[in-house]
């Protein structure tokens, strides 16, 4: 009998978390028999080697855990240089299920402070120029991304978070502007009109990625500074940025460890998106083989 397809549900029974670490998290406490792994894949290289090992858990099984710095080694990427497609596709080719993705941002509005953690439940997009897709040159998919981030993800964040003790946030909408550059005074005075609540420069395309990839991917981001809209509040500076990371890191590593501890073993528990099931328009017989072979991890078992 032959093995199963590796994007086959049969083939992703076991929770393996990937963490995506943005400023100031370029590491994981506790991780054990660790591993680098240098990866290609069809959409060029991470933005890095990736981190592989496991957290131990009392009385439960170890839980995989693979990370990957965002910005790259010594943080040497823009936003905006970022190959958001190579690092999904790395965590796929790692066997990753769920990503926990972790974003310094800034706030827009008053009841959250700087120091604050928000779990956001929406997005806005004004990012420009980025690859936002696995699709195209061949093969159409059109996923759902009416709400964006894992709920059960979101759900457990928010334990962890709230566990760790920290000031939290449930919800909310973050904006995503292209950067780098932080934004003019009118410019956040608009993303407060349009509902926004925090601002960031990365969750873009990769919450887009992540669905099409079909990974359960939610966000912790730390609120770091109020943007540039507060009268009387110094512009946000990254003195000021990394100031207020360097107080919180400690705490986002405690809120990384205790979600690992607490996720569940199997994606029976914790199901990730079948984001593409219902998601191809193209007709099979009309995607090439070059279209096939560059797209099967996320789509041969569907083929």
């Amino acid at each position: 009998m032959s093995s199963p397809h590796r994007a086959a549900p049969a083939a992703r029974r076991e929770v393996v978390l990937g963490v995506l670490g943005g400023s100031g998290l370029y590491a994981i406490d506790g991780l054990e028999s660790i591993h680098q792994v240098e990866l290609d894949t069809p959409f060029g290289k991470p933005s890095g080697p990736y981190t592989t090992g496991q957290l131990s858990r009392q009385e439960r099984a170890p839980i995989k855990v693979v990370f990957v710095p965002r910005h790259g080694p010594g943080h040497t990427l823009l936003p905006g240089e970022v190959n958001y497609r190579a690092n999904m596709h790395g965590f796929k080719q790692l066997g990753v299920t769920h990503v926990l993705s972790v974003s310094a941002v800034g706030s827009l509005r008053e009841a959250i402070v700087p120091g604050h953690v928000v779990v956001p439940d929406q997005l806005i997009d004004r990012t420009k120029g980025r690859e936002h897709t696995f699709f195209g040159d061949g093969l159409v998919a059109h996923i759902q991304f009416g709400d964006p981030f894992c709920p059960l993800m979101r759900a457990r964040i928010l334990e962890a978070a709230a566990a760790e003790g920290a000031k939290v946030h449930n919800g909310g909408a973050l904006v995503v502007m292209e950067g780098p550059a932080f934004s003019t005074r009118a410019e956040s005075e608009l993303y407060r009109s349009f509902g926004a609540d925090i601002i960031g420069m990365t969750a873009l395309p990769e919450a887009k990625l992540a669905r099409e990839a079909e990974l359960g991917y939610a966000i912790l981001a730390l609120a770091t500074d109020y943007d540039c809209w507060r009268v009387g509040e110094e512009e946000v500076s990254v003195d000021g940025v990394i100031a207020v990371l360097k107080r919180n890191v400690s705490l986002a590593r405690a809120i990384v460890g205790r979600l690992a501890a607490a996720l569940p073993e199997t994606t029976a528990e914790l199901p990730y998106p079948r984001a593409l099931e219902h998601a191809l328009i193209t007709h099979p017989d009309a995607i090439s083989a070059a279209a096939r072979e560059r797209l099967d991890l996320l789509i041969g078992h569907l083929l």
